[in-house]
């Protein structure tokens, strides 16, 4: 987000989700605590932000109040995705016990009904 702020107001130039994608090879390499963070993770971060200003340009083309998207501190953030999770990042253990999730390890679930298919997407909620 502040990525797309700091190119408009600096060249009046838009930075898009391609773009952002692009760039996050280097950026990993960079930022050491990126590093233990699952790439298809911080991909859908910046999907998320696409989805906030794709939203807020339509409502300002509407002529809808538009508020202008929100920066996500730490305090903010309350769940993250990891979009391909049947493949990578995310695997049942102890019989739907358990979940191994990239970078964080084994975290006990409690599944309310059994898993039906297999698993696409999986997002990891912080509640109450």
């Amino acid at each position: 987000m502040q990525e797309r702020r700091d190119a408009y107001k600096k060249a009046g130039r838009t930075v898009g989700f391609y773009e952002q994608k692009r760039y996050l090879p280097e950026i990993r390499a960079e930022l050491p605590e990126y590093k233990h963070i699952h790439s298809q993770v911080l991909q859908n971060v910046i999907e998320r932000v696409d989805l906030a200003f794709k939203g807020f340009f339509r409502r300002v083309k509407a002529g809808q109040k538009a508020g202008y998207p929100r920066f996500k501190g730490k305090g903010r953030y309350d769940s993250f995705t990891f979009p391909q999770a049947g493949t990578t990042g995310v695997k049942l253990q102890d019989g739907g016990r358990r979940v191994l999730l990239y970078g964080i390890g084994s975290v006990k679930v409690k599944l309310h009904r059994p898993l039906e298919g297999k698993i696409k997407t999986a997002t990891v909620k912080r509640e109450g």
